[in-house]
């Protein structure tokens, strides 16, 4: 949907991720307050509540409690015919009816949406992809996720699992996913991932950002996962063109730094799409970090 500037003076967005939780207070899309707390999913279900109603406040006594939407983006899907979360890969979150405890305990409806959506929401509105019909936004950090925004508003399809690209089978027999298959993109290309495919294959624990360093100083075992990395990176990534054929791509979460996939990642999705030339422009997010939580403000009610 649009965003609607013309009747609530303040924009509240809450971010609800695997390591922190960020709120956010926009008026008239002009940022006036923001803050991130750790999300301690260790501590379950309750104890994200609790977090959300103390940054929730605290947002509102920025704003003298004035008149405001609410809108929240959470790592996974509200199920249409149970009303409860699915697919979260914060698993304390699954089954759990959280946009009727949101209301409750916050006492203000509220508009909840898959992470991935309210990040190319945010990107399709402001960021990157303004003036693009159909936008396909991807995150990969910890995990992998993906969402797509048509005509200004985000298209989430009859069961809320539009552009969720990260669980696309691109190998049966591949590593076992959280979701219950194997060989996900999810599996491949999110930073977790990574990482386990690197201790599975040489034994030894290894960072993203080490992986991606050794790479670039030449040491073989980084090289081979990274080159594996480019390798599914461009193999996931055409198949999504090859249905969508999307004005843009926006890439956003951590691993949107490395440089490498808007050179050798590009060449990798240029190899593999149904066409001649790639003229799909694949870019880095302009909204930086903070893309998601402001697409949820913008998608508030």
């Amino acid at each position: 949907m649009p965003v609607d500037k013309k009747e609530i003076p303040y924009r509240v967005g809450v971010d609800l991720g695997g390591t922190k939780i960020e709120g956010i207070v926009l008026n008239q899309n002009e940022e006036i307050w923001r803050k991130r707390i750790p999300t301690e999913q260790e501590k379950g279900y309750a104890g994200i509540l609790g977090k959300i109603r103390s940054l929730y406040q605290e947002a509102v006594i920025n704003i003298k409690q004035a008149e405001h939407s609410l809108g929240m983006g959470i790592p996974g899907t509200i199920a249409k015919e149970t009303n409860r979360v699915k697919n979260a890969n914060t698993q304390c979150l699954i089954g759990q009816y959280l946009k009727k405890d949101i209301i409750e305990i916050l006492r203000h409806d509220i508009e909840i949406q898959n992470d991935a959506n309210c990040f190319t929401y945010a990107e399709a509105a402001m960021g990157a992809g303004i003036g693009r019909n159909l936008v396909f936004g991807v995150i990969m950090g910890t995990g992998c996720g993906g969402g797509i925004a048509i005509n200004g508003g985000i298209h989430a399809g009859i069961q809320g699992i539009a552009g969720e690209w990260g669980h696309m089978q691109i190998n049966p027999e591949g590593p076992q996913c959280y979701c219950g298959k194997r060989g996900c993109v999810e599996t491949y290309i999110s930073g977790s991932g990574l990482q386990r495919m690197f201790e599975h294959q040489f034994g030894a624990p290894k960072t993203m950002q080490e992986i991606t360093s050794g790479f670039r100083e030449g040491d073989s075992y980084c090289k081979e996962i990274f080159n594996d990395f480019l390798k599914h990176f461009g193999i996931a990534l055409s198949n999504v063109i090859n249905i969508l054929d999307p004005d843009i791509v926006i890439l956003g979460g951590g691993l949107s730094h490395i440089e490498e996939l808007y050179t050798l990642g590009i060449n990798e999705v240029e190899k593999r799409i149904f066409s001649d030339s790639l003229k799909t422009p694949i870019v880095k997010n302009l909204l930086g970090d903070s893309s998601g939580v402001i697409g949820a403000a913008l998608i508030g009610k």
